[in-house]
């Protein structure tokens, strides 16, 4: 793995020598080159955001709102406890606000505007996921893969009853389960700060005096490291991989009391520091949204860019890993099924390492303040609800779910040919952004693809200066990184056949958030961008497959 890095060292960018390794140097020198076209939403371009699943939180949960990234609601703030002119603020704080009131970066919310229904929606979200993930993991584990429901002649009473006792008993977080949770997570904590990477500038923040914040991206070394560590961990006896799975209860149990934990602890500290942003007044709904923007730990560790990238689809490829580990103890041979998803899920989460810059400009950064919806969905949501094609293999013998080889081999061709598609037309956007913000240097990190760059695209003027990109894949059509990742969701669900039901809640659930997703970036851009983004579409008329739809 080679790759190209500019620092800033004095005022002046300088070329780190290439190396047939990994060249990424741990060094702390902050990136200073200032940005040449300044950004001013979610979307530099008018496209939608890269890689989907790295913006997850949003991106699984817009879904569920029924307003847009801008933060639009269907929520009425009236019939949830709140009302509309509680958000009001001062003078002076409406001044410090931007242009448009959807980008609010004051103290307190303006927008009069609530997600999730306010209050009481979010409050049901914060109780029903993580008794939806429970009722998952009972029906995975003691109801060989089917939803549970009461037995003959046995009342609801006992039935609800009958499952407390499983949490209880079978997922009780017991004191190994935090060692292996917390273990894992101070560990990826020290390698983020700590092993060799670049540093990238954000989008230029109205609070901070339009001021672009640095952002430490070492993802790459991490998985690397991580994945050697827990070889040589596994191997050496000390701590056997497929424990992820014969402890994945109580490892969920700790999950879920960590995200609450977190959450609590950045809901406070922000209001101790006075780091307070758009706040509602609402305990419930500024719990779950968040107080502060950009929380850090000495000064390099962003909490929601690790949340994002290093907790969730690191847990989800070690499951993997462990599951092979364990069908080689036990048959002697790893399934086809399993090789399938351990491929899936390092593809995943290397694309999250390596294009851990590509985040840095999006709205969960820029915007999204660090709450109970970002913290939980990363800590516990993500790995431990995602993972059920994992569970359903690792909880089954081969034979019970048995594709044939040829079967195999075309869906691991056709997800290879896929991924290049979606690595190739995410970092064909990616590098037009950087380019425009004038950072020239392009990622060689493995795999590099050299299609992942588009020289002298085509572009479209807006009327706001920047442009939008419309070459490459995305002069093919206008979502088809959405169509890339919806076969990745469903081909997790058909490796594992059609037995269980919770295989398929991730690729049902990421179906439904896609309709909604699309419908709404093309509204928002085309609010925004108008003649422009009326002018792509007339010339990049197919959405999802070229020629086709």
């Amino acid at each position: 793995m080679s790759e190209r890095i500019t620092r800033s060292k004095t005022g002046t960018s300088a070329r780190m020598p290439r190396d047939p390794g990994f060249v990424e140097t741990p060094g702390r020198k902050k990136y200073t080159r200032k940005s040449i076209i300044p950004t001013s939403d979610g979307s530099d371009d008018g496209t939608p955001e890269p890689m989907a699943h790295i913006t997850d939180l949003n991106a699984s949960l817009s879904a569920l709102k029924g307003g847009d990234l801008n933060g639009n609601a269907n929520g009425n703030g009236s019939a949830n406890g709140h009302s509309n002119g509680a958000a009001n603020g001062s003078t002076a704080i409406r001044k410090r606000a931007t242009t448009n009131p959807k980008e609010n970066f004051g103290p307190v919310d303006l927008s009069g505007k609530f997600d999730f229904g306010g209050s009481w929606g979010v409050g049901a979200m914060m109780v029903g996921f993580p008794t939806l993930m429970y009722y998952m993991w009972i029906g995975a584990i003691f109801y060989d893969g089917k939803a549970p429901t009461p037995a003959a002649n046995e009342s609801w009473s006992d039935f609800f009853t009958n499952l407390g006792y499983l949490v209880k008993t079978e997922a009780y977080p017991s004191n190994k389960a935090w060692q292996i949770y917390w273990f894992f997570g101070l560990v990826q904590m020290a390698f983020y700060m700590l092993l060799p990477g670049v540093y990238r500038k954000g989008k230029a923040l109205p609070h901070m005096n339009m001021q672009q914040m640095p952002y430490y991206c070492s993802g790459m070394w991490s998985m690397y490291t991580s994945i050697v560590l827990s070889l040589i961990l596994h191997f050496t006896g000390i701590f056997k991989l497929y424990t992820l799975i014969d402890m994945f209860g109580p490892i969920m149990s700790v999950a879920i009391l960590s995200g609450f934990l977190c959450a609590s602890i950045a809901y406070i500290s922000a209001w101790v520091r006075g780091a307070r942003i758009r706040m509602t007044g609402y305990p419930v709904y500024d719990f779950f949204m968040g107080s502060e923007l950009n929380p850090r730990l000495f000064g390099i560790l962003d909490f929601k860019m690790f949340l994002e990238v290093r907790i969730p689809w690191y847990i989800l490829l070690f499951l993997s890993l462990g599951t092979c580990l364990r069908q080689y103890e036990l048959y002697g041979y790893v399934s086809g099924e399993a090789i399938f998803l351990l491929l899936a899920m390092y593809l995943y989460a290397g694309a999250c390492s390596k294009g851990e810059h590509l985040i840095i400009t999006t709205w969960d950064m820029y915007y999204e303040k660090l709450g109970f919806m970002l913290i939980f969905w990363n800590m516990a949501g993500v790995p431990l609800s995602y993972c059920h094609c994992i569970l359903y293999i690792a909880s089954h013998h081969p034979e019970e779910y048995h594709w044939p080889t040829w079967f195999i081999g075309g869906l691991i061709v056709a997800y290879l040919c896929v991924y290049y598609v979606w690595d190739t037309c995410n970092s064909q956007k990616n590098q037009f952004r950087q380019e425009e913000r004038g950072i020239t240097e392009e990622r060689t990190t493995f795999p590099y693809f050299k299609y992942g760059r588009i020289a002298n695209p085509t572009t479209i003027e807006t009327k706001h200066g920047n442009k939008i990109f419309a070459d490459g894949w995305y002069a093919k059509a206008r979502k088809i990184h959405y169509t890339c990742d919806l076969f990745f969701a469903l081909s997790w669900g058909l490796i594992t056949g059609f037995s269980s039901p919770f295989p398929w809640f991730y690729p049902l659930f990421f179906s439904c958030m896609i309709i909604h997703r699309t419908i709404r970036d093309d509204e928002k851009c085309q609010e925004r961008y108008g003649e422009a983004w009326t002018e792509y579409r007339r010339r990049v008329p197919y959405i999802f497959l070229p020629y086709v739809y």
